[in-house]
């Protein structure tokens, strides 16, 4: 994971919330993975694909770029980061920054 410290700032500049507004737009506000299954549920968090790291946070080819990112709502961000390693827990999920927050 990447320090506070070197992502907060990412996630509060004003590229990443043009970035984020626009391509939450682009696909329809709904998770992307749901709606490939027809199920329609809200989208939560733009997941980068490629996780950034502390030396691809500043390269606008990944952190920015839409081919690099997906909209997903709770369950299936929280499946992406957890159920590989089989960690999941339901008393737990994402906020609005990507934080782990108790339900």
């Amino acid at each position: 994971m990447i320090p506070r410290n070197i992502s907060q700032p990412f996630y509060k500049s004003p590229a990443w919330k043009r970035c984020r507004k626009a391509y939450i737009d682009s696909v329809g506000g709904l998770c992307e993975r749901c709606l490939k299954e027809n199920k329609i549920v809200k989208g939560y968090i733009v997941h980068h694909r490629e996780h950034l790291t502390e030396d691809t946070i500043n390269d606008p080819k990944v952190s920015l770029s839409w081919s690099n990112l997906e909209y997903l709502c709770h369950d299936c961000h929280n499946k992406e980061h957890f159920q590989k390693e089989n960690i999941i827990n339901d008393d737990v999920m994402f906020d609005n920054q990507g934080n782990l927050i108790p339900r």
